[in-house]
């Protein structure tokens, strides 16, 4: 996978968004819009956001006849530079700048320094004569989501973890120097256990664990056949949201606890290679631009209720007989195409003189 396969939106972030339940075909149906968003956003914006270690090649001199010591690097914008070679010649980190310095990441070009000897060159031909190894993107941003709870070697196709709220189906990890796309969650048993007897009531909302460090807001357990959303933890008691999900209100004494902490995973993705991780390893996640990832729920959210109303005016709310306009909530969807098509994410095509 590349960074033109990355979603901005989880799968969590556009059900939570419409309110709905989790089942596999509406899964399917949200997974497909996500991925649709998110390339429209691309499309919008001309560019792609995601981080990708990649090796990029430049013709020199460029058609674009620029002064000697400028590279313009248009959509193939740069987070950072490993190696920079000119006719097969490497110009030490030492020799050029990143620019713009007071503003990026994202670099949109590259200076070598007038006060060093090393120079852009053409070789036997300008075509591919500079190669650029680094990250591309728009930005590197991340934070520490949760760690490894058992090591995994490079062929796994899953991965334990001890915080799973903070991650969804659609996030871009990273543990080490890989790169990991989560493709899927599933239930797994936390080891712990009901500590006091729980009635099957809206308001018992208090639920007593063993441990609750192994337990964050925002977490979605499951207890027998309900599913609850923990709303708060406060050492070990649990404030929980009961029968989450569509699921169905019971009685609970000693049930194990469960949650989604096993994470389906693409490895090796934007450029990485797959490596071993121990147990314990901090997994990070990838942030995207906060306008980038709100569009793309927007655009996911239109895509789906125009389906779910056949393409109409109106669709049928998800409880209760009331309706709510497709037509509204497209109208917001374009206000906020416009506001981000006129804020710095949205690459200016035309920025020199033709």
């Amino acid at each position: 996978m590349d960074q033109d396969q990355v979603w901005y939106a989880t799968r969590e972030d556009v059900r939570s968004a419409l309110s709905s339940a989790s089942t596999a075909r509406s899964d399917e149906q949200i997974d497909r819009a996500i991925e649709t968003g998110s390339r429209a956003v691309d499309d919008l914006c001309q560019r792609s956001f995601a981080p990708v270690l990649a090796t990029r090649y430049k013709d020199w001199p460029s058609l674009q006849r620029t002064r000697a010591w400028k590279l313009y690097l248009d959509r193939d914008e740069v987070i950072s530079v490993q190696t920079l070679t000119s006719a097969g010649v490497e110009i030490p980190d030492t020799d050029y700048y990143p620019e713009p310095v007071n503003s990026g990441p994202p670099y949109t070009r590259i200076e070598t320094r007038l006060d060093r000897p090393s120079m852009f060159n053409t070789g036997q031909t300008h075509q591919r004569a500079i190669a650029i190894t680094g990250v591309f993107g728009y930005r590197d941003d991340s934070v520490t989501a949760s760690s490894l709870t058992a090591s995994i070697d490079a062929s796994q196709a899953s991965i334990t973890i001890d915080t799973p709220s903070a991650v969804g189906v659609g996030s871009l990890l990273r543990i080490g120097d890989e790169r990991l796309i989560v493709t899927g969650k599933t239930i797994g048993n936390t080891g712990q256990v009901l500590q006091t007897p729980l009635a099957a009531k809206k308001d018992a909302v208090l639920l007593d664990a063993a441990d609750g460090s192994r337990f964050a807001k925002g977490d979605v357990i499951k207890l027998g056949a309900e599913s609850m959303l923990v709303r708060a933890v406060a050492s070990n008691q649990l404030t929980v949201e009961r029968a989450f999900d569509g699921t169905v209100l019971d009685s609970h004494s000693a049930d194990a606890i469960w949650a989604a902490t096993t994470l389906t995973v693409a490895r090796g993705v934007c450029g990485t290679t797959a490596a071993t991780a121990a147990s314990g390893a901090p997994v990070t996640r990838w942030v995207a631009p906060a306008q980038a990832r709100t569009l793309a729920i927007a655009e996911a959210m239109c895509t789906l209720l125009s389906e779910q109303a056949g393409y109409a005016r109106t669709v049928r709310a998800q409880a209760g007989t009331g309706t709510r306009s497709v037509a509204a909530i497209t109208a917001e969807r374009d206000a906020l195409r416009q506001q981000v098509a006129d804020s710095r994410l949205a690459r200016k095509i035309r920025t020199r003189a033709v």
